[in-house]
């Protein structure tokens, strides 16, 4: 590549010749669908359980402190987060 001209450059980079990110093939959407069904109904189930054996103040206090630093967290790892 060091030994072509600018204009020859400019046409082996063109999208059409390198590959365009749109012709990237990628897997089935309904298996990713099915994974977030399945994900859902199983963080709701366990959330469910979680909060009928709360039973003390204190778990109340432990399971915010655990919620807040996911949120914490997710806001930490954003990718759209300004920096």
């Amino acid at each position: 590549m060091s030994n072509m001209t600018e204009s020859q450059r400019a046409q082996y980079e063109r999208a059409n010749l390198a590959g365009s990110g749109e012709r990237i093939r990628r897997g089935s959407e309904r298996g990713v669908a099915i994974y977030n069904v399945v994900a859902i109904a199983l963080g709701a189930l366990l959330a469910y359980a979680a909060i009928s054996a709360i039973d003390d103040a204190w778990q109340w206090v432990v399971l915010g402190a655990i919620v807040m630093t996911t949120i914490g967290f997710m806001i930490a790892i954003s990718p759209n987060r300004r920096g």
